[in-house]
């Protein structure tokens, strides 16, 4: 490889590598601090899942949300097609989001947190139907 090429290169890597680190760290860094929980023993992982015997009945529903959320998603990302893997990917996502948002509803006491729930609710919903149309007319 001739210097050229190299110098070419290093121009386009470089700020590749930058770029995917302040992306990462940007993401990292929007979870505010009163969101992240105080104490490990919140969340004992074993080899069969979360252990959630001392967790208040909201923090279990929640739990249960996502437990059921994530084999969702990871069966909707393994199609081999990228658009089909995000779209699938994001409908068990959403289904997350509603079930989460119902949790709220039966336990939350702030009104304006259960109206972010009824928001995120419908919005959901419809965006779970626009992407279940766009998987029928679209996966092969």
């Amino acid at each position: 490889m001739n210097a050229v090429v190299k110098f070419a290169v290093t121009l386009v890597a470089v700020p590749t590598i930058v770029l995917a680190s302040i992306i990462s760290a940007s993401a990292q860094m929007t979870m505010p601090d009163a969101c992240k929980s105080s104490s490990s023993e919140d969340m004992q992982m074993s080899g069969s899942g979360m252990q959630m015997g001392h967790m208040a009945d909201h923090q279990k529903a929640m739990m249960e949300s996502m437990q059921q959320m994530h084999p969702a998603m990871m069966q909707g990302m393994m199609s081999k097609d990228p658009d089909v893997a995000f779209v699938c990917g994001m409908i068990a996502h959403h289904m997350g989001a509603i079930s989460m948002s119902e949790v709220e509803l039966k336990y939350g006491d702030d009104q304006q947190a259960k109206s972010m729930a009824e928001k995120i609710i419908a919005a959901q919903k419809k965006e779970i139907e626009e992407m279940t149309t766009w998987v029928k007319e679209h996966a092969k």
